[in-house]
C-alpha cells in the first residue's frame, strides 16, 4: 500500500490521481490532500478517501471545511506554509505535486529534503528552480518521476537505455487551439478561443499556456533538468493528433516513441506505480481510428514565447524564474480581459529584461526575483496603453 500526498487534489491532475486511487484501493491510499480555495470539493474528497490530513490554502475556506469534516478523524490545516509542511509529512511514500505555477517550488523542495519520492506534475518547479531542485534530489537520493505526458513518454522510452547514446529528445505538441490561425487572427483571439483546447482537458492556466505554446517552452526546460539534456538537443514537433506523446532519437538513428490515448491518468499511473504498471479498464488506443499521424515544425514567429523559453534556459540563472513569474501575470491578465493574447510575449520579454539577474542563484535569490518580476509585470500592464 503506497501512501500518497496530493498537493492540489481539487485540480485536474489531482482529481484524476484520485480516480486511479479509487480504482486501486489495494495499492494506493491518499494520506494527505491539499487545495487552494475549493474547500467544498476538498471536503467531499476527504469524506470519500479519509486522508490523515487536509490543507486548504485559502484561510476563508478553513472554517467551513472544518464544519464539513466535524467529527471525522482528519486533521485540518490552513495556509500555504502548511502545504509545505505536510509535503514533508512522515507517513507518505510519494508526493504528487500538482500545484499551479511557482507555488509548487517550495513544497516540492520540502518534500525532497524529507526524502520523499516526487511525482512531478508542476513543470514551473523546474522552470523556476531547476538547478536547485535537481541538486537537492541528487543530494537526498530522491527520484523525480514525471507526470506530464511528454516527459512520462521520454521517461518510458529511456528505460534500459544508455543516456550517453541519446542524440535528441523530441517533445510533441498538439499545437493548441491556434495552430492553424494566422497572426492577424491571433490579434483578435478571445479567452474563450484560447480555452478551447482540441485534445486535452486541463486547468485554465495550462490551457492558456498551451495556446501560446509557452507550455511547450516550459516542458523543454523541464526536460533539460529531468533528463540532464542540453536545450540544443531538445526539439519540438507539432503533432495535432496527440497520440505520440514524445520520442527519443539515439545515436544509431533509432527512434523510440510512446503512444496512447490523450488521457492524463496514464502518465499519472506510470509515476505513482513505478516500476510496476497499473492496469486499467478504460479503453486503450485503437490505431485504425487514426489513418494518419502527422508532424510539423512549430512556428516560432506566430508563437514567440517558445523562443523566449529557449533563450531563458540558454542564459540560465534566474532568467527562467523571471520569465515564469511574468507569464503567470500575463495569463491571469489575459483571462481577466486586461491583456490581449498577442501582448503576452511583450509583457514577458520586457519583464525579463528589466528584472534583476543572478547567474548562480540560491533559493533566496529565486524568491526575490520571483517577487520582483511579478511586481514589474503588474506595473507593465498598468502603465502600457492598450494592453
Amino acid at each position: 500500500m503506497r501512501q500518497i500526498t496530493i498537493l492540489g487534489s481539487t485540480g485536474s491532475i489531482g482529481s484524476q490521481t484520485l480516480d486511479i486511487i479509487r480504482e486501486n484501493p489495494d495499492r494506493f491510499r491518499a494520506s494527505v490532500l491539499t487545495a487552494g480555495s475549493n474547500w467544498k470539493l476538498l471536503g467531499r474528497q476527504a469524506l470519500e478517501f479519509r486522508p490523515d490530513i487536509v490543507v486548504i490554502a485559502d484561510e476563508n475556506g478553513y472554517a467551513p471545511l472544518k464544519e464539513m469534516l466535524k467529527g471525522e478523524d482528519i486533521s485540518i490545516l490552513c495556509g500555504s506554509e502548511a502545504i509545505a509542511e505536510v509535503a514533508a509529512e512522515g507517513n507518505s511514500d510519494i508526493v504528487l505535486t500538482a500545484l499551479v505555477g511557482y507555488s509548487g517550488l517550495i513544497p516540492t523542495l520540502s518534500a525532497i529534503n524529507a526524502g520523499k519520492t516526487i511525482a512531478l506534475a508542476n513543470k514551473e518547479t523546474l522552470v523556476a528552480g531547476g538547478s536547485i531542485v535537481t541538486e537537492a534530489a541528487r543530494r537526498m537520493g530522491v527520484d523525480i518521476l514525471p507526470v506530464d505526458s511528454e516527459h512520462s513518454a521520454i521517461f518510458q522510452c529511456l528505460q534500459g537505455e544508455d543516456p550517453n547514446m541519446v542524440r535528441k529528445l523530441i517533445l510533441t505538441a498538439s499545437g493548441g487551439p491556434f495552430r492553424t490561425w494566422t497572426c492577424d487572427q491571433l490579434a483578435n483571439a478571445t479567452t474563450a478561443d484560447a480555452l478551447r483546447h482540441p485534445n486535452w482537458s486541463m486547468g485554465a492556466k495550462v490551457t492558456i499556456d498551451s495556446a501560446s505554446m509557452m507550455n511547450k517552452g516550459f516542458e523543454m526546460i523541464e526536460a533539460r533538468w529531468l533528463f540532464d539534456c542540453m536545450p540544443e538537443k531538445i526539439e519540438i514537433a507539432v503533432h495535432p493528433q496527440s497520440i505520440v506523446h514524445s520520442m527519443v532519437e539515439f545515436e544509431d538513428g533509432s527512434v523510440k516513441a510512446q503512444l496512447g490515448v490523450p488521457d492524463m491518468r496514464i502518465p499519472i499511473s506510470v509515476a505513482i506505480g513505478y516500476p510496476e504498471r497499473v492496469a486499467t479498464s478504460r479503453p486503450g488506443l485503437t490505431l485504425e481510428q487514426y489513418s494518419s499521424l502527422t508532424f510539423e515544425r512549430p512556428d516560432f514567429e506566430k508563437f514567440p514565447l517558445l523562443g523566449v523559453a529557449y533563450k531563458a534556459i540558454e542564459t540560465g540563472g534566474t532568467l527562467p524564474c523571471a520569465m515564469n513569474a511574468a507569464n503567470e501575470v500575463a495569463v491571469k491578465a489575459f483571462l481577466d480581459g486586461k491583456l490581449r493574447f498577442i501582448d503576452m510575449p511583450l509583457l514577458v520579454t520586457d519583464t525579463m529584461e528589466n528584472t534583476s539577474f543572478v547567474a548562480n542563484p540560491t533559493l533566496e535569490d529565486l524568491i526575490a526575483v520571483n517577487a520582483e518580476a511579478l511586481a514589474k509585470a503588474v506595473e507593465w500592464i498598468e502603465s502600457t496603453p492598450g494592453a
